[in-house]
């Protein structure tokens, strides 16, 4: 019987559907253990979190000082103020930028809910939302899910701090800022705008950005827009917009800064100051006070300076690696956070979102400051609130536990500073004047010189034996078609 198909052949196998095919791609496109971790990432999150906001809305009590009176009190009643139409600018506690009254007032967005409840809830928001961005990012080629897990180690570590303040509103914007540097360059601009109106340190993502090319010019003149746009509009919303300014200015030393050591020490030898409640912190107040910030002033003059001084060396002005720009960022905030007269608890905040974003990155080089980071996380959360008591009395377990933390800040920095030269000044001079030991092995291998047998004319005259039909050269490798 003749086949009813033409020629005789049969087809061997049906066609795939169009929703079968995409099934492939997509199957295709999944590493092997990527979807485990991810689970294992939200799991994590998931347990952390709800601890943390069973703390905060006091189901488990954690000894020592009400970290939610900021949020009960404070932030409720700066709330209200700016309801009313102006800034809270005869309080001394307000302290901060134009736009953190954005963050005050961002509780009104769900009525139904009291305000520290509300207030609690966007934060977890913001949190899953930098989550995600971390998860995202690690997928990219040349990424890594590392990232994710500082994050959610390093708010876990914090303790309800963390969840207490709206420092963690502010890293989610600079994280987003710096996650989307590479590829978007406009919005990376606003985002470090905006991030700088609700707390001055997310202008720092600047020092690894690029002078030149076009992805240049757009963030920054979006930086410079959008900046200046939310300034303006805030200066003519509300009087005492940037009262901030000259508040900071007579900041003293607080209890749990680098500087406040010396006093910690010098309480034990006989010096005659105290703690006193200003400036909604507790200080030091007595002889030095004054000299002692001032010093801590010009470490922080130093260290940008030092980062200037960086960016000229690295020669830094097209647009660098992605690891150069998160290396520089998280340094550059490092720096800052240690050399200031006030480090509260929240400020661990700001490295540990900057290291997470480094971490994604797999050319970063910042592996080891960012685990000290963490490490100093966990003693802050340790030093406040648990053994907060012992830190204002300044005896041996307050003391100590603060000095572990100060340590591994200062290393972290002094570590991150030195590899982010190391991976760029260091590379750039190598690179330029050749002493690399592997731009030795990079350079082309030079030619063999002509063979001694050859004549005048150039003709080379056989050296060995003529060779059979068929057989091949010495050291010859064969080389393997596609379709074998």
């Amino acid at each position: 019987m003749a086949s009813p198909h033409p020629g005789g052949a049969r087809p061997t196998a049906r066609p795939a559907t169009a929703p079968a095919v995409r099934w492939r791609l997509r199957a295709a496109r999944l590493r092997p253990g990527r979807l485990p971790v991810v689970r294992l990432q939200l799991l994590c999150w998931a347990a952390t979190r709800a601890v943390l906001l069973l703390c905060v809305l006091k189901v488990l009590v954690v000894p020592g000082p009400d970290v939610t009176a900021d949020v009960a009190v404070i932030y409720r009643n700066w709330a209200e103020v700016l309801r009313s139409g102006s800034f809270p600018a005869g309080d001394v506690t307000w302290q901060y930028p134009p736009g953190a009254a954005l963050a005050m007032l961002s509780p009104g967005l769900l009525p139904f809910l009291s305000y520290p409840h509300a207030f609690y809830a966007l934060l977890l928001a913001a949190d899953a939302a930098v989550l995600a961005l971390l998860v995202r990012t690690g997928r990219r080629p040349g990424h890594r899910p590392a990232g994710a897990w500082v994050w959610i180690a390093g708010v876990a570590l914090l303790g309800p701090t963390g969840y207490a303040r709206y420092d963690l509103m502010v890293t989610a914007v600079a994280v987003a800022a710096l996650c989307a540097a590479a590829r978007r360059p406009r919005l990376s601009g606003a985002l470090i705008a905006c991030g700088a109106l609700l707390k001055v340190w997310p202008v720092l993502l600047l020092c690894g950005a690029p002078l030149r090319g076009r992805r240049a010019r757009a963030l920054w003149r979006a930086a410079a827009v959008c900046g200046a746009a939310a300034a303006l509009g805030c200066a003519l919303a509300a009087p005492g917009a940037f009262a901030f300014l000259t508040a900071q200015r007579d900041r003293g030393t607080e209890v749990e800064s680098l500087g406040a050591l010396v006093f910690h020490v010098a309480r034990h030898f006989g010096w005659p100051g105290d703690v006193v409640l200003r400036y909604g912190s507790l200080e030091f107040f007595g002889p030095l006070v004054p000299q002692v910030g001032a010093v801590a002033t010009v470490l922080t003059a130093v260290a940008l300076g030092w980062l200037l001084w960086w960016r000229l060396r690295a020669g830094i002005r097209s647009a660098p690696r992605p690891a150069v720009w998160c290396d520089a960022a998280f340094t550059a905030v490092l720096l800052a956070t240690v050399t200031s007269r006030v480090i509260s608890p929240q400020y661990l905040l700001w490295p540990v979102g900057l290291g997470a974003v480094c971490l994604t990155v797999r050319a970063s080089r910042q592996i080891l400051p960012v685990v000290l980071v963490l490490a100093a996380t966990g003693l802050t959360c340790w030093e406040f609130p648990l053994w907060f008591g012992h830190v204002v009395a300044s005896d041996a377990p307050g003391l100590t536990v603060l000095l572990l933390r100060d340590a591994l800040l200062v290393w972290a920095a002094l570590l991150a500073a030195r590899r982010l030269w190391r991976t760029t000044v260091r590379r750039t001079t190598d690179e330029e004047g050749g002493t690399d030991a592997g731009d030795a092995a990079a350079r082309p291998v030079p030619e063999a010189a002509p063979d001694a047998g050859a004549d005048e004319a150039g003709a080379a005259r056989p050296s060995a034996a003529p060779r059979p039909p068929g057989s091949r050269p010495p050291g010859h490798v064969p080389v393997r078609s596609a379709r074998s």
